[in-house]
């Protein structure tokens, strides 16, 4: 799909009046320059030679050189250093392939928030981790993300042979130990990867995902008792992220798309069909999704799929609390958890 948007972060677009404007996120001028103001900082990935303090070493890579999509690979140092020794050469971690969140709409894994953030979950589970960087809307509209994403999966799973283009996934990456997770867009992203994968024979094995604080919308009657009591998400920040929802996807019939309300939007998909066999569900007390997350993890558990379901709720919390505030407790409990998810078999 086509779309008239370009992106600018530093240059004056050549008509300043404002068309649409998602504060604090980024506006839309009237010649279709996109600015966002935030998630826009660059932090370089951890080489040999700047590593961070927890050991773990990242580096980027272009998966596809047409579309520009890219990742940035995570890996324990001491993984490394051992294959380097030739010590426990056979042994090889789990797989972590991780969608950053943003609304569709902003966000990178090379931004500071997602860097420290996936360093910190890779040395807390041990783990080798890629993070999609996948298009983003509204210059390259859904179903952009999605088929980004699908792609990396694959790219990543052309490695399960041992004979990718990538040393660190053929040396080090378990390919019987696959998970998936993502916040906010990126939890609706793994979902929809998930849902692809259990129609999927190729690659590696899903053992689960975790979705943090999941973007799923619905349409609200006027019952709908919204929480506008939380830490600044109430029913003007739903709003916000139903009008972005549109800017991101033009094409959609609504808040009853499956896209983003795989739960009971018309045409839901059957989860019987999710792929893995472990799901865990994290969502916030005062987050206004999180009624979204809740359903969707009691749906999965009606609908007849064999795996587990564990819904976590962090009470007291709004929405991605634990990027905002990573060394909070709450933060550092949900941290600890989803490690302990990314271990299991």
């Amino acid at each position: 799909m086509q779309s008239h948007f370009t992106s600018s972060h530093i240059t004056q677009p050549k008509n300043s009046e404002v068309e649409s404007e998602f504060h604090p996120f980024f506006c839309i001028y009237k010649d279709g320059t996109v600015e966002r103001f935030m998630c826009n900082d660059f932090s370089p990935p951890s080489t040999e030679h700047n590593i961070t303090n927890n050991n773990i070493s990242s580096k980027d890579v272009v998966i596809d050189s047409q579309t520009g999509l890219s990742a940035r690979l995570y890996l324990p140092i001491k993984q490394q250093q051992d294959h380097d020794n030739n010590i426990n050469n056979n042994i090889k971690l789990p797989l972590l392939i991780y969608f950053h969140g943003g609304g569709f709409c902003v966000g990178s894994p090379f931004t500071s928030t997602y860097h420290n953030y996936l360093n910190e979950v890779v040395h807390e589970a041990n783990v080798v981790a890629i993070s999609v960087n996948y298009r983003l809307a509204p210059e390259h509209p859904i179903p952009c993300a999605y088929e980004d994403s699908w792609t990396a999966i694959q790219w990543a799973f052309s490695h399960s042979n041992g004979c990718g283009e990538e040393a660190w996934l053929n040396q080090f990456a378990s390919f019987e130990r696959v998970f998936m997770a993502g916040d906010s867009a990126g939890a609706n992203i793994a979902h929809h990867m998930a849902m692809r994968i259990g129609k999927s024979s190729d690659g590696g094995k899903l053992v689960g995902i975790a979705l943090v604080h999941p973007y799923f919308l619905e349409v609200c009657s006027e019952d709908d008792d919204d929480d506008s009591e939380g830490e600044g998400f109430g029913a003007e920040e739903k709003a916000m992220a139903e009008r972005m929802w549109y800017y991101a996807y033009p094409s959609t019939t609504g808040l009853n798309d499956r896209y983003i309300n795989p739960v009971t939007g018309d045409g839901a998909e059957n989860l019987i069909g999710l792929g893995g066999q472990k799901v865990i569900v994290f969502v916030a007390e005062k987050d206004f999704v999180g009624k979204m997350g809740r359903a969707y993890g009691e749906k999965l558990r009606e609908s007849g799929w064999s795996g587990e379901v564990e819904i976590l709720e962090s009470e007291g919390e709004g929405h991605v609390f634990h990027l905002f505030d990573p060394c909070g407790e709450k933060a550092l409990l949900m941290k600890k958890r989803f490690a302990s998810f990314l271990n299991q078999k």
